[in-house]
């Protein structure tokens, strides 16, 4: 048989999984090709604990080839342009044709979009902003800081009430509690809406508990940097003395200049399969669009969330289907929607989320209550993921899929 090149682009989570299965699955005359610019990995889930100072920069940021399966390909370039239709892509170090392609380039933060704001807030997006509001909350000793969501969808819906959380416990160690007022603004109607209303009321007791100020239907029109105020739409404005912003996100310009994106802004896939339109081309993780059930109003379709264990599972089924295909079998692989998160409250504590996001008529999710459980699985799986790759599968994998199976989710290792 011909060999196949699967060429895969973005080494963020589901870049990497999905490199490292299809050489698993895939003999060695087929080239798995992973074109990313940056040569580090920075582990995103960490990076609230990098913002703490909890986690220093080198403990979780590695080299993407140690993270990858023996055999693949790392290309450290920058992708410029899409062929599709000569099943091609130009980087800086060259052209690269496929004959499948895995779009894995994740959503970028785009604070330019919000007047004002990336010249006023910090933010913990991004390794770089992260580490500069780790600074900026060591000099900080007082006074109202203000946690904003500044529009949907955004990565991690659980990221800004973990941050918020995280941030209080932060200046109760420091013995500061007592002097700094913090505030959670978002556009959005309660806590990670597509999970529902009660989970959503758990969440806003869990931040009332950690003496956070929650604030629903508050959306974000222009920063005042000079007079540190918040301009909302229908609402009063909000001075600040510490912004802290969770920026617009988008899909990267690559995608949306090769007509990849539909209306929503991100690359369309089928949910089961995550093909695109295009062929032999797959879309996963965060730049992907995938249509689940409504929950306000039923007729209304929702955008799954963005989050990196969809990345993880996607990024499974898709290297299973090209690798069943390229081996001569019918694909059956397909995601089904499951989901799950660990939401960090500080004091070595974390909620458990999980459910299913397919469900009808809407998704069913179930959050366990706070523990120290969940904030150890979290350190573990950082653990797990951060190691270099033959240890990461041959030391924790049956922990991580053991820890699957007690909580009846789907997790390969």
């Amino acid at each position: 048989m011909e060999g196949k090149t699967v060429l895969i682009l973005g080494g963020g989570v589901g870049g990497l999984v999905a490199a490292s299965e299809l050489r698993r699955l895939l003999p060695s005359g087929h080239r798995i090709i992973l074109i990313e610019k940056n040569p580090v990995h920075a582990f995103s889930p960490s990076f609230l604990w990098l913002m703490t100072g909890e986690r220093q920069p080198d403990k979780i940021a590695k080299p993407i080839q140690t993270l990858v399966r023996p055999g693949v390909e790392v290309i450290h370039a920058e992708a410029m342009n899409v062929d599709i239709a000569n099943h091609t892509v130009i980087a800086a170090e060259g052209s690269f044709s496929y004959d499948y392609m895995v779009i894995a380039l994740g959503a970028e933060p785009a604070p330019e979009i919000v007047p004002g704001l990336a010249q006023a807030a910090y933010s913990f997006y991004t390794f770089e902003e992260t580490k500069r509001l780790q600074q900026a909350l060591a000099q900080f000793n007082g006074g109202k800081v203000a946690v904003v969501v500044c529009s949907v969808p955004y990565k991690c819906p659980g990221a800004p009430h973990e941050g918020a959380m995280l941030i209080a416990d932060y200046f109760r160690r420091r013995g500061l509690r007592d002097k700094v007022d913090i505030h959670l603004y978002t556009p959005e109607p309660q806590p990670m809406p597509v999970a529902g209303p009660q989970l959503g009321e758990a969440v806003k007791q869990m931040l009332a508990s950690k003496g956070v100020s929650f604030h629903s239907l508050h959306k974000l029109k222009s920063v005042d940097g000079h007079e540190r105020q918040l301009i909302f739409e229908g609402n009063e404005p909000i001075t600040y003395d510490m912004l802290i912003a969770i920026p617009p996100h988008r899909a990267p310009k690559i995608a949306r200049e090769a007509g990849l994106v539909n209306e929503t802004g991100w690359i369309p896939v089928d949910r089961l399969t995550l093909k695109t339109i295009f062929e032999n081309v797959y879309a996963i993780g965060d730049i992907s669009s995938i249509r689940i059930p409504g929950r306000w109003k039923p007729d209304v379709p929702m955008l799954l969330p963005k989050a990196g264990v969809f990345a993880h599972l996607h990024a499974e089924v898709v290297a299973e289907r090209i690798a069943d295909e390229i081996n001569g079998k019918v694909p059956t692989a397909e995601f089904c929607g499951p989901g799950y998160c660990m939401l960090e409250a500080g004091e070595g504590l974390a909620g458990f989320a999980f459910g299913d996001f397919f469900a009808e008529p809407s998704p069913k999710l179930e959050l366990r209550n706070l523990g120290r459980v969940w904030h150890f699985g979290k350190v573990l799986f950082e653990k797990w993921w951060l190691s270099p790759f033959g240890i990461k599968r041959s030391i924790l994998r049956q922990i991580i899929n053991m820890g699957g199976r007690l909580l009846k989710i789907p997790v390969k290792a």
